[in-house]
Protein backbone atom coordinates (compact mmCIF):
# COMPACT_ATOMS: atom_id res chain seq x y z
CA UNK A 1 0.00 0.00 0.00
CA UNK A 2 1.61 3.23 -1.18
CA UNK A 3 1.57 6.36 0.92
CA UNK A 4 2.04 9.86 -0.45
CA UNK A 5 5.03 11.58 1.14
CA UNK A 6 4.76 15.32 1.79
CA UNK A 7 8.02 17.18 1.27
CA UNK A 8 9.37 18.59 4.51
CA UNK A 9 9.86 22.37 4.59
CA UNK A 10 10.09 25.06 7.22
CA UNK A 11 7.85 27.24 5.06
CA UNK A 12 5.17 24.74 4.11
CA UNK A 13 2.68 26.41 6.46
CA UNK A 14 3.42 30.05 5.65
CA UNK A 15 0.16 31.97 5.52
CA UNK A 16 -0.95 35.45 4.50
CA UNK A 17 -2.68 37.64 7.07
CA UNK A 18 -4.42 40.87 5.96
CA UNK A 19 -4.37 43.74 8.44
CA UNK A 20 -7.49 45.10 10.08
CA UNK A 21 -9.59 47.59 8.12
CA UNK A 22 -8.39 50.59 10.13
CA UNK A 23 -4.76 49.77 9.23
CA UNK A 24 -5.34 50.02 5.47
CA UNK A 25 -4.79 53.14 3.36
CA UNK A 26 -8.22 54.13 2.05
CA UNK A 27 -9.71 56.47 -0.55
CA UNK A 28 -6.70 56.39 -2.87
CA UNK A 29 -7.28 56.80 -6.60
CA UNK A 30 -4.79 54.20 -7.84
CA UNK A 31 -3.56 54.74 -11.40
CA UNK A 32 -5.73 53.26 -14.14
CA UNK A 33 -2.85 52.93 -16.58
CA UNK A 34 -2.57 49.53 -18.29
CA UNK A 35 1.22 49.43 -17.89
CA UNK A 36 2.52 46.13 -16.45
CA UNK A 37 4.15 47.71 -13.43
CA UNK A 38 3.80 47.56 -9.66
CA UNK A 39 2.57 51.18 -9.27
CA UNK A 40 3.82 50.93 -5.69
CA UNK A 41 7.06 51.01 -3.72
CA UNK A 42 7.59 50.82 0.02
CA UNK A 43 10.40 51.13 2.55
CA UNK A 44 10.47 51.12 6.38
CA UNK A 45 9.40 54.80 6.49
CA UNK A 46 7.21 55.60 3.48
CA UNK A 47 4.70 54.15 1.05
CA UNK A 48 4.62 55.50 -2.54
CA UNK A 49 1.63 54.84 -4.82
CA UNK A 50 1.11 56.01 -8.41
CA UNK A 51 -2.28 57.77 -8.58
CA UNK A 52 -4.59 59.34 -11.13
CA UNK A 53 -3.79 62.99 -11.77
CA UNK A 54 -5.14 65.66 -14.07
CA UNK A 55 -2.67 67.69 -16.09
CA UNK A 56 0.30 65.35 -15.68
CA UNK A 57 1.62 62.48 -13.61
CA UNK A 58 1.72 62.18 -9.82
CA UNK A 59 2.29 59.75 -6.99
CA UNK A 60 1.51 59.76 -3.30
CA UNK A 61 4.10 59.52 -0.55
CA UNK A 62 2.59 58.46 2.79
CA UNK A 63 4.29 57.76 6.12
CA UNK A 64 3.60 54.15 7.05
CA UNK A 65 1.79 55.33 10.18
CA UNK A 66 -0.72 57.41 8.20
CA UNK A 67 -3.40 54.75 7.80
CA UNK A 68 -7.14 55.20 7.36
CA UNK A 69 -8.96 57.49 4.96
CA UNK A 70 -6.80 59.83 2.93
CA UNK A 71 -7.70 63.50 2.79
CA UNK A 72 -8.54 64.77 -0.69
CA UNK A 73 -6.15 67.67 -0.20
CA UNK A 74 -3.19 65.43 0.68
CA UNK A 75 -0.02 66.66 -1.12
CA UNK A 76 1.47 64.64 -3.98
CA UNK A 77 4.70 64.49 -5.94
CA UNK A 78 3.74 66.03 -9.28
CA UNK A 79 6.58 67.18 -11.49
CA UNK A 80 5.98 64.98 -14.55
CA UNK A 81 3.94 66.29 -17.48
CA UNK A 82 2.52 62.82 -18.31
CA UNK A 83 1.40 59.78 -16.27
CA UNK A 84 3.95 58.15 -13.98
CA UNK A 85 4.63 54.49 -14.85
CA UNK A 86 7.10 53.34 -12.21
CA UNK A 87 8.52 54.43 -8.84
CA UNK A 88 11.21 52.93 -6.62
CA UNK A 89 12.78 53.97 -3.32
CA UNK A 90 16.56 54.19 -3.08
CA UNK A 91 17.93 51.26 -1.03
CA UNK A 92 20.64 53.50 0.47
CA UNK A 93 18.46 56.45 1.52
CA UNK A 94 14.86 56.06 2.68
CA UNK A 95 14.08 59.67 1.70
CA UNK A 96 15.09 59.41 -1.97
CA UNK A 97 12.77 58.01 -4.65
CA UNK A 98 12.97 57.78 -8.46
CA UNK A 99 10.11 57.91 -10.96
CA UNK A 100 9.74 57.14 -14.66
CA UNK A 101 7.03 58.65 -16.84
CA UNK A 102 5.36 58.78 -20.21
CA UNK A 103 6.99 62.20 -20.69
CA UNK A 104 10.25 60.29 -21.49
CA UNK A 105 12.03 61.55 -18.36
CA UNK A 106 13.31 60.11 -15.10
CA UNK A 107 13.17 62.23 -11.96
CA UNK A 108 14.77 61.75 -8.56
CA UNK A 109 13.04 63.28 -5.53
CA UNK A 110 13.97 64.03 -1.91
CA UNK A 111 11.17 63.52 0.60
CA UNK A 112 11.37 65.54 3.87
CA UNK A 113 12.01 63.70 7.12
CA UNK A 114 8.42 64.09 8.32
CA UNK A 115 6.87 63.39 4.91
CA UNK A 116 5.11 65.79 2.56
CA UNK A 117 3.40 68.83 4.04
CA UNK A 118 2.82 70.38 0.62
CA UNK A 119 2.97 69.11 -2.95
CA UNK A 120 6.46 68.48 -4.27
CA UNK A 121 7.12 69.87 -7.75
CA UNK A 122 10.89 70.31 -7.92
CA UNK A 123 13.00 67.13 -8.26
CA UNK A 124 16.58 66.80 -7.11
CA UNK A 125 17.60 65.95 -10.66
CA UNK A 126 15.89 65.31 -13.99
CA UNK A 127 17.44 62.67 -16.24
CA UNK A 128 16.64 63.09 -19.91
CA UNK A 129 17.76 60.94 -22.82
CA UNK A 130 14.99 58.48 -23.62
CA UNK A 131 12.98 59.17 -26.78
CA UNK A 132 9.88 57.25 -25.62
CA UNK A 133 8.12 56.63 -22.32
CA UNK A 134 10.13 55.25 -19.41
CA UNK A 135 8.41 52.27 -17.81
CA UNK A 136 11.18 50.82 -15.61
CA UNK A 137 13.38 52.44 -12.95
CA UNK A 138 15.50 50.43 -10.53
CA UNK A 139 18.40 51.38 -8.27
CA UNK A 140 21.73 49.60 -8.13
CA UNK A 141 21.66 47.29 -5.07
CA UNK A 142 25.14 48.13 -3.71
CA UNK A 143 26.55 51.25 -5.41
CA UNK A 144 25.17 54.64 -4.41
CA UNK A 145 23.78 57.11 -6.96
CA UNK A 146 23.45 54.54 -9.75
CA UNK A 147 19.97 54.28 -11.26
CA UNK A 148 18.82 52.14 -14.18
CA UNK A 149 16.00 53.15 -16.51
CA UNK A 150 14.47 51.33 -19.46
CA UNK A 151 12.11 52.84 -22.00
CA UNK A 152 9.90 51.92 -24.89
CA UNK A 153 12.70 53.13 -27.16
CA UNK A 154 14.41 49.75 -26.42
CA UNK A 155 17.22 51.52 -24.55
CA UNK A 156 18.61 50.66 -21.12
CA UNK A 157 20.51 53.47 -19.40
CA UNK A 158 22.48 53.44 -16.15
CA UNK A 159 22.63 56.96 -14.73
CA UNK A 160 25.07 58.55 -12.32
CA UNK A 161 22.50 60.54 -10.35
CA UNK A 162 25.20 62.55 -8.59
CA UNK A 163 26.26 64.25 -11.84
CA UNK A 164 22.99 63.78 -13.76
CA UNK A 165 24.58 61.96 -16.69
CA UNK A 166 24.44 58.49 -18.24
CA UNK A 167 27.28 56.15 -17.29
CA UNK A 168 26.20 53.31 -19.59
CA UNK A 169 23.71 53.32 -22.46
CA UNK A 170 22.65 50.05 -24.11
CA UNK A 171 20.94 51.51 -27.15
CA UNK A 172 21.47 48.94 -29.91
CA UNK A 173 21.27 45.55 -28.17
CA UNK A 174 17.50 45.17 -27.80
CA UNK A 175 15.54 44.96 -31.07
CA UNK A 176 12.16 45.12 -29.32
CA UNK A 177 10.39 46.27 -26.15
CA UNK A 178 12.05 45.58 -22.80
CA UNK A 179 9.68 43.87 -20.36
CA UNK A 180 11.79 43.62 -17.22
CA UNK A 181 15.23 44.25 -15.73
CA UNK A 182 16.94 42.95 -12.61
CA UNK A 183 20.36 43.27 -10.93
CA UNK A 184 22.02 40.36 -9.20
CA UNK A 185 22.60 40.76 -5.46
CA UNK A 186 25.96 42.54 -5.66
CA UNK A 187 25.20 44.46 -8.85
CA UNK A 188 27.92 42.79 -10.89
CA UNK A 189 25.45 41.55 -13.52
CA UNK A 190 22.37 43.08 -15.12
CA UNK A 191 19.65 40.98 -16.72
CA UNK A 192 16.95 42.10 -19.17
CA UNK A 193 13.91 40.36 -20.67
CA UNK A 194 12.96 41.44 -24.17
CA UNK A 195 9.97 40.86 -26.41
CA UNK A 196 12.20 38.96 -28.86
CA UNK A 197 12.08 35.98 -26.41
CA UNK A 198 15.61 36.48 -25.16
CA UNK A 199 17.00 37.14 -21.73
CA UNK A 200 20.30 39.00 -21.88
CA UNK A 201 22.94 39.21 -19.17
CA UNK A 202 25.25 42.21 -19.14
CA UNK A 203 28.40 43.03 -17.22
CA UNK A 204 28.06 46.77 -16.45
CA UNK A 205 31.71 47.00 -15.42
CA UNK A 206 32.70 45.93 -18.94
CA UNK A 207 30.76 48.75 -20.55
CA UNK A 208 27.57 46.74 -20.97
CA UNK A 209 29.08 43.79 -22.86
CA UNK A 210 26.64 40.91 -23.34
CA UNK A 211 27.76 38.14 -20.99
CA UNK A 212 25.20 35.52 -22.05
CA UNK A 213 21.81 35.01 -23.68
CA UNK A 214 19.02 32.68 -22.63
CA UNK A 215 16.71 31.41 -25.37
CA UNK A 216 13.33 29.95 -24.55
CA UNK A 217 9.95 29.02 -25.99
CA UNK A 218 7.90 31.29 -23.76
CA UNK A 219 7.41 35.01 -23.94
CA UNK A 220 9.27 36.45 -20.93
CA UNK A 221 7.55 39.17 -18.99
CA UNK A 222 9.29 39.48 -15.62
CA UNK A 223 12.54 38.42 -13.99
CA UNK A 224 13.81 37.73 -10.51
CA UNK A 225 17.20 36.54 -9.36
CA UNK A 226 16.63 33.14 -7.79
CA UNK A 227 20.05 32.66 -6.17
CA UNK A 228 23.64 33.61 -6.79
CA UNK A 229 23.67 31.55 -10.01
CA UNK A 230 20.01 31.02 -10.94
CA UNK A 231 17.43 33.15 -12.71
CA UNK A 232 13.65 32.93 -12.43
CA UNK A 233 11.39 34.05 -15.29
CA UNK A 234 7.63 34.31 -15.69
CA UNK A 235 5.77 34.57 -18.96
CA UNK A 236 3.24 33.04 -21.32
CA UNK A 237 3.23 30.03 -23.61
CA UNK A 238 1.88 30.09 -27.15
CA UNK A 239 -1.46 28.91 -25.71
CA UNK A 240 -1.56 31.90 -23.31
CA UNK A 241 -0.76 29.70 -20.32
CA UNK A 242 1.15 31.44 -17.57
CA UNK A 243 4.48 29.80 -16.83
CA UNK A 244 7.35 30.05 -14.38
CA UNK A 245 10.83 28.79 -15.26
CA UNK A 246 14.16 28.49 -13.48
CA UNK A 247 17.38 28.90 -15.45
CA UNK A 248 21.07 28.33 -14.98
CA UNK A 249 22.68 31.09 -17.11
CA UNK A 250 25.78 28.94 -17.50
CA UNK A 251 23.70 26.40 -19.46
CA UNK A 252 21.05 28.48 -21.21
CA UNK A 253 19.83 25.94 -23.75
CA UNK A 254 17.04 24.52 -21.56
CA UNK A 255 15.48 25.63 -18.28
CA UNK A 256 16.15 23.62 -15.14
CA UNK A 257 12.40 23.43 -14.70
CA UNK A 258 9.32 24.85 -16.39
CA UNK A 259 5.90 24.81 -14.76
CA UNK A 260 2.54 25.83 -16.19
CA UNK A 261 0.29 27.53 -13.67
CA UNK A 262 -2.99 28.58 -15.26
CA UNK A 263 -4.53 30.49 -18.15
CA UNK A 264 -4.89 34.22 -17.57
CA UNK A 265 -3.93 37.50 -19.19
CA UNK A 266 -2.46 39.04 -16.04
CA UNK A 267 1.32 39.38 -15.92
CA UNK A 268 2.96 37.50 -13.03
CA UNK A 269 5.22 39.77 -10.98
CA UNK A 270 7.84 37.75 -9.04
CA UNK A 271 9.48 38.66 -5.75
CA UNK A 272 12.35 36.51 -4.46
CA UNK A 273 13.47 36.41 -0.83
CA UNK A 274 17.11 35.22 -0.74
CA UNK A 275 17.01 34.62 3.03
CA UNK A 276 14.27 31.99 2.86
CA UNK A 277 14.58 30.93 -0.82
CA UNK A 278 10.87 31.60 -1.21
CA UNK A 279 9.53 33.27 -4.37
CA UNK A 280 6.14 34.99 -4.42
CA UNK A 281 4.11 35.44 -7.61
CA UNK A 282 1.44 38.13 -7.79
CA UNK A 283 -0.61 38.52 -10.94
CA UNK A 284 -2.01 41.79 -12.24
CA UNK A 285 -5.78 41.44 -11.96
CA UNK A 286 -5.52 38.32 -9.78
CA UNK A 287 -6.85 38.00 -6.25
CA UNK A 288 -4.15 35.61 -5.04
CA UNK A 289 -0.48 35.35 -4.14
CA UNK A 290 1.26 32.06 -4.91
CA UNK A 291 4.50 31.17 -3.21
CA UNK A 292 7.12 28.55 -3.97
CA UNK A 293 10.30 27.33 -2.35
CA UNK A 294 13.48 27.01 -4.41
CA UNK A 295 15.94 24.20 -3.71
CA UNK A 296 19.14 22.90 -5.26
CA UNK A 297 17.65 19.57 -6.33
CA UNK A 298 15.10 18.67 -8.99
CA UNK A 299 12.39 19.76 -9.51
CA UNK A 300 13.97 22.92 -7.97
CA UNK A 301 10.68 24.90 -7.70
CA UNK A 302 8.27 23.52 -5.08
CA UNK A 303 4.76 24.84 -4.63
CA UNK A 304 4.04 25.83 -1.01
CA UNK A 305 0.62 27.45 -0.82
CA UNK A 306 -1.53 30.35 -1.98
CA UNK A 307 -3.11 33.35 -0.30
CA UNK A 308 -6.49 34.32 -1.75
CA UNK A 309 -8.85 37.22 -1.18
CA UNK A 310 -12.02 38.49 -2.79
CA UNK A 311 -10.69 41.64 -4.49
CA UNK A 312 -8.25 41.67 -7.38
CA UNK A 313 -4.99 43.60 -7.28
CA UNK A 314 -3.82 46.37 -9.57
CA UNK A 315 -0.25 46.02 -8.38
CA UNK A 316 1.68 46.22 -5.15
CA UNK A 317 5.04 46.53 -3.45
CA UNK A 318 7.14 44.38 -1.12
CA UNK A 319 8.60 45.70 2.12
CA UNK A 320 12.40 45.30 2.42
CA UNK A 321 13.43 42.74 5.02
CA UNK A 322 14.72 45.42 7.38
CA UNK A 323 11.18 46.77 7.73
CA UNK A 324 9.51 43.53 8.85
CA UNK A 325 8.28 42.65 12.34
CA UNK A 326 10.44 39.61 13.01
CA UNK A 327 9.09 39.30 16.55
CA UNK A 328 5.78 38.28 14.95
CA UNK A 329 7.49 35.69 12.70
CA UNK A 330 6.89 37.88 9.65
CA UNK A 331 9.03 36.86 6.67
CA UNK A 332 7.49 39.13 3.98
CA UNK A 333 4.86 41.84 3.62
CA UNK A 334 2.96 42.73 0.46
CA UNK A 335 1.19 46.08 -0.01
CA UNK A 336 -1.71 45.15 -2.25
CA UNK A 337 -3.29 47.86 -4.42
CA UNK A 338 -7.07 47.76 -4.88
CA UNK A 339 -9.11 50.20 -6.95
CA UNK A 340 -9.41 52.66 -4.06
CA UNK A 341 -7.11 51.49 -1.29
CA UNK A 342 -3.84 49.80 -0.31
CA UNK A 343 -3.97 46.74 1.96
CA UNK A 344 -0.86 45.36 3.72
CA UNK A 345 -0.67 41.55 3.84
CA UNK A 346 1.82 39.92 6.20
CA UNK A 347 3.34 36.56 5.24
CA UNK A 348 3.96 34.74 8.52
CA UNK A 349 5.54 31.47 9.62
CA UNK A 350 3.56 29.81 12.44
CA UNK A 351 5.47 29.82 15.69
CA UNK A 352 6.57 26.35 16.77
CA UNK A 353 5.51 25.45 20.32
CA UNK A 354 7.04 22.41 21.99
CA UNK A 355 5.16 19.99 24.23
CA UNK A 356 7.29 21.01 27.22
CA UNK A 357 6.38 24.69 26.84
CA UNK A 358 2.69 23.78 26.61
CA UNK A 359 2.99 21.71 29.80
CA UNK A 360 4.77 24.51 31.68
CA UNK A 361 2.21 27.10 30.60
CA UNK A 362 -0.61 24.88 31.80
CA UNK A 363 1.06 24.55 35.23
CA UNK A 364 1.11 28.34 35.60
CA UNK A 365 -2.68 28.39 35.61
Amino acid sequence: MSRKVVRSSKFRHVYGQPVKADQCYDDIRVSQMTWDGNFCSVNPKFLAIVVESSGGGAFLVLPLSKTGRLEKSHPVVSGHTAPVLDVEWCPHNDHVIASGSEDCSVMVWAVPEAGLVRSLNEPLVTLEGHSKRVGIVTWHPTAQNLLLSAGCDNVVTVWDVGVGQASISLDDLHPDAIYSTVWNRDGSLLCTACRDKRVRLFDPRAGGKVANQVMKLLIPSCLAQASECKLLTTGFSRMSERQVALWDPRNPEEPLTLQELDTSSGVLLPYYDPDTNVVYLTGKGDSSIRYFELTGEAPFVHYLSMFSSKESQRGGGWMPKRGLEVSKCEIARFYKLHERKCEPIAMTVPRKVSRDSCFLSSQVF
